[in-house]
């Protein structure tokens, strides 16, 4: 059983280091690995706008330093607490860390969805020939 409120919580607290200069809106995400652990991230803005990176990119990266795995369940917030969706780019990104059956915070008033729900289709490291490298 995954304790939405509590993960929640902790990419609001999450949000709150986030370096948001530029748009004022602080994003934390936070996710359960396979392994159980909780890992965090913000947001990182930058003055170019396109080299933004958004928390769950940094949810990816702590994941890669925590010793890899997959991401069994996500919930991005803002600094309020407010569930956010990720946007096309982090979608993909957390396919590919995640699963299609990555489990997404939607808010409480609604229940969680599948990955595949919001990103149809997906297009994997499946979809490459194999060139010797492992996901």
């Amino acid at each position: 059983m995954i304790d939405w409120a509590g993960l929640r919580w902790s990419a609001r607290d999450a949000a709150q280091h986030a370096y948001a200069p530029y748009s004022g809106l602080r994003v934390g995400a936070a996710g359960i690995t396979s392994r159980g652990e909780v890992l965090s991230s913000c947001n990182v803005e930058n003055a170019s706008f396109g080299l933004t990176l958004c928390a769950e990119c940094g949810l990816v990266s702590a994941l890669a330093l925590s010793g890899g795995g997959k991401l069994s369940a996500v919930s991005v917030a803002d600094s309020d607490g407010k569930a956010l969706l990720p946007c096309g780019r982090c979608r993909q990104l957390l396919h590919e860390h995640g699963s299609a059956e990555l489990l997404v915070d939607a808010g409480s008033e609604v229940p969680p969805h599948r990955l595949a729900e919001l990103l149809p289709l997906a297009f994997g490291p499946e979809d490459l020939p194999a060139k010797g490298v492992e996901p």
